[in-house]
């Protein structure tokens, strides 16, 4: 019987000792728990810091981002450009070729095309030469210091939120013609910015260039559909066909402001080189960038003659600009309809390149850098609609936006597209004497496209502010925060 209650009692003394190391294991396993919550809190809002590197949380976070962010091949890339670059430049430059005339309008268009691809092969060379060069602000710093990093960023980030601006404005044209003009323009440019809002939370040009077949389909029929509607309207008009009175050369009194406006607007229609080091930073396999530079530049080189040349022929000096607004009421409307995926998602684009640049520099050391966890999703987000309202203010408060556009244009994209290029040749890529056998033919290209570029924004800038002065002493200029006609 005292052995029973001995043994009893030993049990009962073994459960305990049981059930006390299991709470403690229990109250350890939940500080863990919480100490390992309170770390990744911490990872979410504050970022990586020298201790955090080793945790391999944050190694897998890193490794994740980095491989999401270089899954773009060369044929997405060339659809990128492509549609960054068209938009709905393509359907001004009928307007241009009237005021340069048929052939010199041909002839700039196609020059300039195979200008811009070579400057595009040099800016793809500055890459694959410095890998860590991500944006052109970077490349900014090869050439000028600190300096240069400030600036071109700035330079960059302007122009890009000037250009999603402008995209608000014409999507407010365009859901304006559907609408028969019975809103207040202020609406539809509202409801613009948030269109290009939406489009730019993807933070991948892999995703855009899911969208941008969608875009490139949908510019290609709104050309498609008012070069037909236009050579059915000329040949039904008196006199038919031969009756448009398109010209082959500079129509009579225009002056050297209109025609170099005309130029320049030639040249901002193969503008996607400022984008181009962010986007072959995406790249899985950067040597590749060339096929997407001979594809876009291709296809711009066809598009654009091609639209220019038909919608002068056809629709003559009563040409308007974009090209869509001279194919009639109705035919305007149809062709709006389909060029909204063009207004829209190649603004977003822009945006998405500013928004890389502006985002990666402010969380460069930081997980949020990749936007792959809910508070880089929630920096992203909040930048993306910070930015998409200040292009919309800006664009809406300013009455003179448009020629201040062609202004920054002027000053920013001659460079980023011409006479920069050909200073990374001479200072970063050139080995040996500029003019030995092997480098002559680059060297004379990067001389012409500094010459071009040079050219095109003096002048540029000098048509443009003569421009400006023009409308606002005749009292043409908007409102701020206007409806628009």
């Amino acid at each position: 019987m005292a052995a029973h209650i001995m043994n009893d009692t030993h049990i009962e003394a073994q459960a305990q000792a049981e059930a006390q190391d299991s709470t403690k294991r229990g109250s350890g396993k939940f500080a863990n728990q919480q100490a390992e919550t309170n770390l990744t809190a911490e990872n979410y809002i504050f970022g990586e810091t020298s201790e955090e590197l080793q945790n391999s949380r944050l190694k897998q976070i890193a490794a994740d981002g980095n491989a999401h962010f270089h899954r773009l091949g060369w044929k997405c890339l060339a659809i990128v450009t492509i549609v960054e670059a068209i938009a709905l430049g393509a359907l001004s430059l009928p307007a241009a070729y009237h005021t340069l005339g048929m052939f010199p309008g041909v002839f700039l268009t196609i020059t300039l095309g195979l200008i811009t691809i070579f400057t595009s092969y040099l800016v793809g060379q500055v890459k694959l030469a410095y890998p860590q060069v991500s944006h052109y602000a970077d490349a900014g710093r090869l050439l000028f210091g600190r300096f240069g990093y400030e600036l071109f960023g700035a330079a960059m980030v302007l122009e890009l939120v000037m250009s999603v601006g402008s995209h608000a404005l014409t999507g407010s044209i365009a859901l304006g013609t559907l609408n028969g003009n019975h809103v207040c323009s202020i609406v539809f440019s509202a409801v613009s910015a948030v269109i290009l809002f939406i489009l730019a939370i993807p933070p991948s040009f892999t995703e855009i260039a899911v969208l941008g077949y969608i875009d490139f389909a949908s510019i290609i029929a709104a050309i498609g559909i008012t070069i037909i509607a236009a050579g059915i309207k000329a040949r039904d008009s008196p006199g038919g066909l031969s009756g448009v009175e398109w010209s082959t050369w500079p129509r009579d009194g225009v002056t050297f402001s209109e025609a170099f406006v005309a130029v320049s607007n030639i040249i901002f229609a193969f503008s996607f080189a400022i984008g181009q080091f962010s986007f072959m930073d995406e790249m899985h396999t950067p040597t590749d960038y060339m096929k997407s530079i001979w594809a876009s530049g291709i296809a711009q080189i066809i598009i654009y003659p091609l639209t220019g040349a038909l919608c002068y022929a056809f629709i003559g000096p009563s040409i308007q600009s974009p090209a869509l607004l001279s194919s009639g009421p109705l035919i305007s409307k149809i062709t709006f309809g389909i060029a909204l995926p063009v207004i829209f998602i190649s603004g977003s684009i822009n945006s998405t390149v500013a928004l890389r640049y502006i985002h990666g520099r402010l969380w460069k050391k930081s997980i949020l850098r990749y936007v792959n966890t809910p508070m880089g999703w929630a920096s992203w987000i909040g930048l993306a609609a910070i930015f998409t309202i200040i292009a919309w203010v800006i664009a809406e408060a300013i009455p003179i936006f448009s020629d201040l556009l062609s202004l920054v244009s002027a000053l920013f994209v001659t460079g980023f597209s011409y006479w920069i290029p050909a200073i990374m040749w001479f200072q970063l890529l050139c080995k040996g004497n500029w003019f030995s056998r092997k480098n002559i033919l680059i060297t004379l290209g990067s001389i012409l496209a500094f010459i071009i570029g040079a050219v095109a924004l003096v002048a540029g800038t000098y048509a443009t502010i003569a421009d400006i002065i023009r409308e606002t002493s005749d009292g043409s200029t908007n409102r701020p925060f206007s409806c628009r006609k």
